[in-house]
């Protein structure tokens, strides 16, 4: 359906022909104009005619402008309609397991191409029609990131409760033989889509090369809600290592044959393994660091190369911050190299135990506030509180449970301060203190 136009930039080529808010886009050189995509693609030429209603009357205009130059209209949304929701019902979906009473936006799951390609998003193809297949083959839409899980059909259908789940897969060719970018996700359950499973879909997957440009391996996550869903093991450390044992393989293979990893474990399964974190050459240009893989190994490198590097003063200061208990070893040890190195800069690091959520859940992205709270009252070592913005969401101003940086201080009697996750924003912080 067209879109409709929320606001226009002022002196834009849509402002200087007269289009307002209300007014709605049908079409550009007769290409239907259905949300942001269609509008952000055939609005790019110097020259196209576009079909719009302006004050309710029909209209075709012929506009002119820089090639690439924004033609200036906002919608009300950032797609230009409504959001795809997912229609799976996976059965290791974190979302499921949310404990109740969390905001309404966390509970919504997507599955949309558009957020595939725009922002890296997840998708898992069961939401698209041949229709948009074809938009992302005719618009070349590259790259996006595909949530595979595994190559057999059976076994996804199983897996995603989606009766489409398993015919959907021959889009991956499709899209590999349009020249499409595919990064890939598989979530992995303990003795369902692993061992011999996780063999085949590698070999399926790779077998699309040069197309498939990455692929991530991460475990499911599980937390303690999971009352009435299907029963999911979490991996302990002869488990993960089996599995990272074949990840490996496939990752030296990959490096032999066309010089990338390409397989690319996340960095649980190297923590839940007790194995060393690769170097940074395994991960190539970290294709995948908002899955989690690598960023133990960039964190590592950037702040000792930070910390290297700096040469100003280092006034005395004390601070806490926290984490999570699986990042706990290395802020610990990056902690402890500041004080080596300036004995009067003290941060101390507090692991948060996430009592929130349960299971196996350890990353610092889903550590709580009122879980900060409670561990850390009467046991902080300075009245300054640093806490990784990754705990926080996009406005920096809530933790997931709602709580929020003024209400930290106010329960611990602290001044508390959002930081970068990053290695080097992280060793910045550690070093000026908040005085």
């Amino acid at each position: 359906m067209p879109v409709t136009v929320h606001t226009v930039q002022a002196g834009s080529p849509a402002a200087r022909l007269g289009l307002g808010p209300g007014s709605v886009l049908l079409a550009a050189d007769g290409n239907p104009l259905n949300d942001a995509l269609d509008y952000q693609y055939y609005t790019t030429p110097a020259t196209f005619t576009l079909d719009c209603e302006v004050d309710g009357a029909r209209r075709t205009l012929t506009v002119q402008k820089e090639e690439y130059e924004p033609f200036g209209c906002d919608f009300a949304t950032y797609l230009g309609d409504a959001q795809h929701s997912c229609q799976n019902h996976c059965l290791f979906c974190f979302i499921d397991q949310l404990p109740g009473g969390l905001r309404p936006s966390l509970y919504f799951k997507d599955d949309d191409e558009r957020l595939s390609f725009l922002y890296g998003n997840y998708i898992t193809l069961t939401n698209l029609s041949e229709a948009e297949v074809e938009r992302i083959i005719r618009l070349h839409i590259s790259p996006i990131f595909v949530s595979v899980h595994t190559t057999d059909p059976a076994l996804r259908v199983r897996m995603l409760a989606n009766k489409r789940a398993g015919e959907v897969l021959d889009y991956l060719q499709r899209f590999a033989a349009a020249g499409i970018e595919l990064n890939c996700q598989l979530v992995l359950c303990r003795g369902i889509n692993d061992g011999d499973s996780l063999r085949k879909t590698l070999d399926d997957l790779l077998a699309l090369r040069p197309r498939v440009g990455s692929i991530a391996a991460v475990p499911a996550g599980i937390t303690a809600h999971r009352q009435g869903l299907y029963h999911l093991e979490a991996y302990d450390a002869a488990s993960a290592a089996a599995t990272l044992d074949i990840l490996e393989g496939y990752s030296r293979r990959c490096r032999a044959e066309c010089g990338r990893s390409i397989v690319y474990p996340s960095d649980e399964w190297y923590l839940t393994a007790q194995r060393p974190v690769p170097p940074a050459e395994f991960y190539d240009d970290y294709a995948q660091l908002e899955d989690g893989v690598g960023m133990w190994r960039r964190y590592h490198d950037d702040f000792y190369r930070a910390l290297a590097a700096h040469r100003g003063p280092v006034w005395p200061h004390k601070a806490d911050t926290v984490t999570g208990t699986l990042a706990a070893p290395l802020i610990t040890a990056a902690a402890g190299a500041v004080a080596r190195r300036w004995p009067w800069a003290k941060i101390t690091v507090h692991a948060i135990q996430n009592d929130f959520f349960g299971g196996n859940v350890s990353v610092a992205g889903l550590v709580t506030g009122q879980d900060i709270i409670k561990q850390c009252r009467g046991k902080l070592q300075s009245r300054t509180l640093l806490v990784p913005e990754v705990m926080l969401r996009d406005e920096g101003d809530k933790f997931l449970d709602d709580v929020t940086l003024p209400d930290l201080e106010r329960a611990l009697g602290c001044r508390a301060f959002a930081i970068p996750v990053t290695g080097e924003g992280s060793c910045e912080a550690f070093l000026k203190g908040y005085r």
